[in-house]
C-alpha cells in the first residue's frame, strides 16, 4: 500500500494538474477524461512493474487494467465528482476528493482482479 500511495502522490499531480489545466477550457467531463486518460498510462506502467510486481505487461492485464481504471476514472469520479459540487463550490477540492474515492476504488481492483496475488499452491 505504500508503493501505491507513493505512485499515487505522482498520478495525483499528474491528474490534478492536468485537470485544473484544461477545464476551462474543455469543461469538467472532457478535462477529467483528458486527464485521468493520462494517470492511467502512468499507473498502469509503473504500478504494474513497481507497486504489484508484475514481470511483464501482458495485453490481458492492460485490458483489466483499462476496464477496472476505466469504470473507476471515467464513470465513478465524474458521478462523484457532479454530485459533491451540489454541496461543495470548489472544483478543485470536489476533484481531490474524486480522486480519494478512486484511489481506494482503484487498490482494490488493481490487488484482486488485475495484479492478484498469485498463491504457489494454486493450479491456474
Amino acid at each position: 500500500m505504500v508503493r501505491f500511495a507513493g505512485v499515487g502522490v505522482i498520478n495525483t499531480a499528474l491528474d490534478m494538474g492536468l485537470f485544473l489545466l484544461l477545464q476551462p477550457w474543455l469543461g469538467i467531463v472532457a478535462a477529467n477524461f483528458l486527464s485521468t486518460s493520462a494517470g492511467m498510462t502512468f499507473s498502469f506502467v509503473v504500478n504494474g512493474r513497481f507497486t504489484f510486481g508484475g514481470q511483464r505487461a501482458t495485453l490481458r492485464k492492460a485490458l483489466l487494467f483499462l476496464a477496472t481504471t476505466g469504470t473507476t476514472m471515467w464513470v465513478l469520479q465524474p458521478v462523484v465528482i457532479h454530485l459533491l459540487l451540489e454541496v461543495i463550490d470548489s472544483v478543485a477540492l470536489v476533484k481531490l476528493l474524486a480522486i480519494a474515492v478512486s484511489f481506494v476504488a482503484n487498490f482494490a481492483a488493481y490487488r484482486f482482479v488485475v495484479w492478484p496475488i498469485e498463491h504457489p499452491n494454486r493450479q491456474a
